[in-house]
């Protein structure tokens, strides 16, 4: 679905792509949190496009507010109206802000392996001394360091989605950020891997059967965890 601009006004120029509804809901309900996340609706326009809302009247404004930016980040352009949001298609300014986000996380945050690393050894360890099953705790903590990562949620949320556009200026940025995000799905990858190790050796038992970090940080990375797990675990395991 694209959005062509004539005369002042906005038309759908293209048919609604594949997975489009449930990938608009998974996004929503997400940000909507797990109170909210099921009072969640949506359903296709008759024209094209997607409009969203909440069966709870309650705070609706601030959640519509919510899902446009999560949505806008995604590529769409939304409008917000006073009973429900409107998603209407593939927006230029808002997939060259997603690409946009998508380099600057790469350059950032998952550039800094060190603070995964850190991260991992405080939520394992915290974990541990409140009686944590040590089986679950590598799985925990990959979860929590993802949720704090924020990307491996939000390009989990497009699985399913056909993303394609009939103008070719949108196709290209369309294709521009299908490479940002394979490139920040493997850079994420490598994060909780890492946290997945970390936990492991916190939790005492042996080294999981996976890729160690790479990347610039990845040396600093394992200097870290050879110093201060080990410390981390014994004093986690004499608490015990």
């Amino acid at each position: 679905m694209t959005m062509d601009h004539s005369g002042g006004s906005w038309f759908l120029s293209d048919p609604v792509p594949l997975g489009q509804e449930q990938v608009v809901q998974r996004i929503c309900a997400r940000v909507a949190g797990p109170l909210i996340g099921p009072d969640v609706r949506v359903a296709s326009l008759p024209l094209g496009g997607v409009q969203v809302w909440l069966e709870s009247p309650r705070h609706r404004w601030r959640f519509y507010h919510r899902m446009a930016r999560e949505l806008r980040l995604a590529g769409w352009h939304t409008e917000t109206g006073p009973d429900r949001l409107l998603l209407l298609g593939w927006s230029s300014v808002c997939l060259t802000h997603r690409a946009r986000m998508l380099s600057a996380a790469l350059a950032g945050r998952l550039s800094h392996f060190d603070k995964t690393a850190f991260m991992a050894v405080m939520i394992a360890t915290r974990l541990r001394h409140t009686g944590f099953p040590v089986e679950e705790l590598p799985a925990e903590v990959e979860s929590r360091c993802g949720d704090a990562l924020s990307w491996p949620a939000r390009l989990a949320d497009l699985d399913g989605l056909e993303r394609r556009s009939s103008l070719e200026p949108l196709r290209l940025r369309l294709a521009q950020v299908a490479g940002l995000e394979a490139k920040v799905a493997r850079r994420c990858g490598e994060h909780l891997a890492l946290a997945s190790k970390v936990a492991r050796t916190v939790a005492g038992g042996a080294m999981p059967a996976r890729s160690r970090a790479t990347g610039p940080g990845a040396g600093l990375t394992e200097r870290m965890v050879c110093v201060s797990v080990p410390n981390v675990a014994m004093s986690a395991g004499s608490a015990l």
